[in-house]
């Protein structure tokens, strides 16, 4: 497993330099930069007292080293030197206590150190270095212990969660509470698989998001802030990966913390959502399909305005700008094999399961590409995978904010011709091709149309003889034609007429009554649609 900070274990927390001289004994001192100003975010990773000349051979890095300088006075070759090696120790900057040895800022050590890019303090007022040290190591202890705290509560957090089977977006919600800022999944390719976070801001994010991600990182995914500075602006990013192979990657996009608390954050995720794939068996297009299926649902449902909607589906890959969109739902077909033959045909578009086990299609297209015939061409390659599968289909759509309306008519054009499939239906259906059906569909929870199927087939339904309900209902689709009914159900014509009589003797009527028939009909449908 990798992730982008390395190495993966928790990161030593800093004050910078900046925090430092805010602190109110420091400032009790009267501190004054006169060197090094454009470096004062430099991380103190602790404090040293030395007066020594040679004081960098004692350095490991990121300290802020405090002097009088009382060992450098009237030497102005060893007072450069001084600077030079604390800069080649890289220490985080200089204090120098004004005094005896030094009543004014040195000269020479100032422009040493503005050569180097060393921030060097000066103190007008005299206090016990002492208090200084003690006042800084204590609060790195604490941030220490703070960071420890806080990396095994978010550890402990996602590892419930995966062990007892949570879905991927529980895991980011989770992660987007520590961090209080939006988190973004992506794919190598910059398309959002799973976001996080408060609705608006991950929306404000993703507006623009390929441009911001590609611009914060460049093209090729590299470590953990790199890529012009970006975890300044609470931008930090840990790569998804394992066995040696990279394959998302997630961000904390404006993290308000500070930089380390951010790191920590975003490898306990990468390290989460990685065990969370190897654990469940996912795979990264496992989560494309999870992203594609809250988006398309979310359109169905209509609870989220469409164009609320529009962030994320630019997001996720689809184009949406000066695009025709061709709403689908296909019925008896896996979602994988949609895809696929999404892929074969050259098509952009999404693909998801929806509730009831249908899978919802939504075609994006060029505006001056032929809809109707693309359209035909994909469900053409549907039926070759799946012979008796429907492909239902609204008219196309020219504008974003009609694309949910299309969706529910070709679910509902769907729902109205799956039991027809066995029948003669063209390669795709439309509302028009589902006639008096899609019509009960749309009636099927009236009372007065629950009430009036149960009174029509009551002499069957009494009966619970589901036979002789199949043999009815294959004799009205088929326009009452006995031989092909009798085709149908693999008997006799001798046998299927005395099935007919019994049916017409259980419901009291005449089925060579059109008008009764037509009333049976009506009524099945309505059964049918009902248990449905």
């Amino acid at each position: 497993m990798t992730t982008t900070s390395e190495p993966t274990e928790l990161s030593e927390p800093a004050l910078s330099v900046r925090q430092v001289l805010t602190l109110e004994r420091v400032l009790a001192g009267e501190p004054e930069v006169v060197a090094g100003a454009g470096q004062l975010d430099r991380p103190v990773r602790w404090v040293h007292v030395a007066e020594a000349p040679d004081v960098g051979v004692m350095l490991t890095g990121g300290e802020m080293v405090l002097t009088t300088g009382v060992l450098l006075a009237g030497d102005e070759d060893k007072q450069a030197e001084y600077i030079r090696s604390l800069h080649r120790a890289e220490a985080s900057a200089v204090v120098l206590g004004l005094g005896r040895a030094f009543p004014a800022p040195p000269e020479v050590m100032r422009r040493a150190a503005e050569r180097c890019g060393l921030p060097m303090v000066v103190l007008h007022r005299p206090f016990p270095f002492a208090e200084l040290t003690e006042e800084v190591q204590c609060r790195l202890v604490r941030r220490k212990f703070a960071a420890v705290s806080l990396s095994e509560s978010v550890r402990t957090a996602l590892t419930a969660l995966i062990t007892s089977g949570a879905p991927l977006q529980s895991l980011l919600d989770e992660v987007a509470s520590h961090s209080a800022c939006p988190v973004v999944v992506t794919n190598l390719a910059h398309r959002v698989l799973a976001t996080a976070g408060e609705r608006s801001a991950v929306d404000d994010v993703l507006r623009d998001w390929e441009r911001i991600a590609r611009q914060a990182w460049g093209h090729h995914p590299g470590r953990s802030g790199t890529g012009g500075g970006s975890e300044g602006d609470g931008w930090i990013r840990a790569e998804l990966g394992g066995r040696g192979e990279r394959w998302g990657q997630i961000t904390l996009c404006g993290h308000r913390g500070d930089t380390a608390t951010g790191r920590l954050l975003a490898d306990r995720a990468a390290e989460a959502l990685v065990l969370h794939r190897m654990l469940g068996g996912n795979s990264a297009h496992t989560w494309e399909e999870q992203s594609a299926q809250s988006l398309l649902t979310d359109l169905v449902s209509g609870v989220v305005p469409a164009r609320q909607l529009l962030p994320r589906a630019r997001a996720a890959g689809l184009p949406v700008n000066r695009r025709t969109f061709v709403p689908l739902v296909v019925r008896d077909v896996e979602a994988d094999q949609l895809d696929r033959v999404l892929r074969m045909v050259g098509l952009s578009g999404l693909v998801a399961e929806l509730a009831d086990g249908a899978v919802a299609v939504l075609l994006s297209l060029a505006r001056d590409q032929d809809a109707l015939v693309l359209t035909a061409n994909f469900a053409a390659r549907v039926h070759s995978e799946a012979a008796r599968t429907v492909v239902a289909a609204a008219d196309p759509r020219t504008a974003w904010d009609d694309v949910p309306t299309g969706l529910r008519e070709a679910q509902h054009v769907a729902d109205a011709a799956g039991s027809s499939a066995a029948l003669d239906l063209p390669a795709v259906v439309r509302l028009r091709d589902v006639h008096l059906r899609g019509l009960i569909r749309l009636l099927r929870d009236d009372p007065h149309v629950q009430s009036f199927a149960e009174r029509e087939l009551d002499g069957l339904l009494c009966g619970a003889d589901d036979d002789m309900l199949s043999v009815l209902r294959t004799y009205l689709a088929t326009g009452r034609n006995k031989s092909r009914t009798a085709q149908l159900h693999h008997v006799s014509r001798p046998a299927l007429y005395r099935r007919l009589e019994a049916i017409q003797t259980r419901l009291g009527i005449d089925l060579d009554d059109f008008e009764q028939a037509a009333s049976v009909h009506i009524a099945l449908l309505a059964h049918d649609a009902q248990q449905s």
